[in-house]
Formats: structure tokens, C-alpha cells, sequence
């Protein structure tokens, strides 16, 4: 299995492994051998963010930084290169930027159609590979928007996890998804969940943990305490999302509406609380437009 890491979980392995390398004789690899997976609790204040309009590089990254994000989602259109050179061009100057700042660059994508349609979700995530842009893929594909979902849920279940098979498969990259809190409650055939059987699949999960309170019932913490226990059971890294986009029916769901400070000091609450699992690896704020909208 691939190792799934943050630069800022990286930062807090290095050390220890470059003086037991250095006590041998030897020098520090760029990445450790795959014995066992491995996480470390981000600490309070890690953020990550989804970017899936075509923004202006410089304007991102420095919000970003200013921000605490050290992961960044940026969509990548598989119809980027000889058909848009100059968004390939955008994403190269925001992978410059990125670097600069110490900013991983994953590349976004999905569509609920991508539960079937392989081929379309592998030339994606192909195409994202073969740029050379990318640190790992974030995958975003809901199979549960489909209307078959409701009248024969099996088999949107077996194609999705089929696809996760076929992209592990297909491309050396790390393989993060995301997938809503309730992940757990989807049987499978062989007795087991759907949560489980994700997990077992990818590097890490980002769970669209979509509450505007930090912890109690019906908070960020409360929905998303059963994923964030099972991935700490398989030691993959876990990261809490946080909407700022409006969702008319679910008030409570977003921090549109909200003041830029509640939303700050919401998800410092959130950060703290989460030091106690061991997947945690920080908060992905969705998504950037509605995110600099908020004021106060």
C-alpha cells in the first residue's frame, strides 16, 4: 500500500527516521519503506481546500498561506494539454507557487456518473498523473447521487468499489476520496460496510463532515466520530470537511451565513477536540469562493 502523507506529518517523522539512517551508516530515503501504515494526529490549526473553479494562481496561494492550508484540491480538466494549454499553464504556476509555499497540490475531480463510466474516471485520473503536477488524486465521485442508488443500491456499491480497484491500479499516485459521514450504514453482500471496504481501498478519506458546530450532537466531532474511529483502527489519515457554500436545506450544515471569526474559531474547536483519534489529519474547508465571501 502506498504511503499517505501531509507535509505537515512528513515534518514531524523526518527527524527521527534521518538519525536512526544516520546512526547506521546509511542516508534518509525520500520515502519510507511500506511495512505498516502509519499516521500522525495533525495538530490544531492544519487545513486543506478545495479549489474547483479556474482561479488565479497567486491570489489562492497566498490566502492559503495565510490560512494554515497545507493541502490543496485543485480541479483538473482531463481535457487540459493539447486542448488547454493555457489551463495546464495555470496549474503549472500554481504547482511553482504551491512549492514555494509548502503547499501539497492534489488533483480534483469526479462526477457521480464516474461509478460506471471507468473509462472516463481513469483517462482523468491518467491524464492528472502525466502532467507531473500532482502529489496524489482526490477523488470526488458520490456514488449515491445516482437514482439507482435508491432502487438497487448493490450495485452502485460494486461498480464504485470496482472503480477505486481500477485507479489504485492505474496510476502511482496516492488515492484520497471523499465520502459522507454516514458511510458505515451501506451493507455490503459479505457482511461487512461500505466504510470498511473504502478504507481498505485508498490512502485517505476526507469526510464531508458538513456541521456549523464543533462538537455535541449534530456537530462536526459528533458525525464523523464513527469514521474517524475506524480509519484509527486501520491507521489511514482522515480529514474532516467544513462547508461554506449555502445548502438551502440544511441550515446547519454550512457556515455560509456566518462570520469569517465564528468560522475561524469553530474549526479551532474542531481541531483541538480531534487531537484524541489518531486519523486525524486536519480540517478541508469547501471551497475556496464561498470561503474568502465570508466576512466578519
Amino acid at each position: 500500500m502506498r504511503r499517505w502523507r501531509d507535509s505537515a506529518q512528513t515534518a514531524l517523522c523526518v527527524p527521527l527516521v534521518a538519525i536512526v539512517l544516520v546512526a547506521m551508516g546509511g542516508t534518509a530515503p525520500l520515502r519510507l519503506p511500506p511495512l505498516a501504515p502509519e499516521t500522525s494526529v495533525a495538530p490544531p490549526g492544519t487545513r486543506a481546500m478545495w479549489l474547483w473553479r479556474q482561479q488565479e494562481p497567486r491570489p489562492v496561494v497566498d490566502w492559503a498561506v495565510a490560512n494554515g492550508v497545507r493541502t490543496l484540491f485543485a480541479y483538473y480538466d482531463p481535457k487540459a494539454g493539447p486542448a488547454g494549454p493555457a489551463d495546464l499553464d495555470r496549474l503549472s504556476r500554481l504547482r511553482q507557487l504551491c512549492d514555494a509555499a509548502g503547499i501539497v497540490l492534489d488533483a480534483l475531480g469526479g462526477e457521480p456518473a464516474w461509478t460506471t463510466d471507468h473509462a472516463a474516471a481513469l483517462a482523468w485520473a491518467r491524464g492528472a498523473a502525466a502532467t507531473g503536477l500532482f502529489r496524489g488524486l482526490h477523488l470526488d465521485v458520490e456514488p449515491y447521487l445516482l437514482p439507482s442508488w435508491a432502487s438497487d443500491q448493490a450495485d452502485p456499491v460494486r461498480h464504485y468499489l470496482a472503480l477505486l480497484d481500477e485507479v489504485t491500479a492505474a496510476v502511482d499516485l496516492p488515492l484520497e476520496v471523499d465520502v459522507p459521514f454516514w458511510l458505515a450504514t451501506v451493507p455490503l453482500a459479505d457482511g461487512g460496510n461500505l466504510a470498511d471496504a473504502v478504507l481498505a481501498r485508498v490512502d485517505a478519506v476526507t469526510v464531508m463532515s458538513y456541521r456549523n458546530t464543533a462538537t455535541g450532537d449534530n456537530s462536526i466531532i459528533g458525525v464523523a466520530d464513527d469514521l474517524l474511529r475506524r480509519a484509527g483502527r486501520v491507521a489511514k489519515p482522515l480529514r474532516l470537511g467544513a462547508e461554506t457554500q449555502p445548502l438551502g436545506d440544511c441550515g446547519y450544515c454550512s457556515f455560509h451565513g456566518e462570520t469569517a471569526s465564528h468560522l475561524h474559531r469553530t474549526l479551532a474547536a474542531v481541531g483541538s477536540a480531534a487531537q484524541r483519534y489518531p486519523a486525524f489529519a486536519g480540517i478541508a474547508v469547501h471551497q475556496y469562493d464561498t470561503w474568502i465571501a465570508l466576512t466578519g
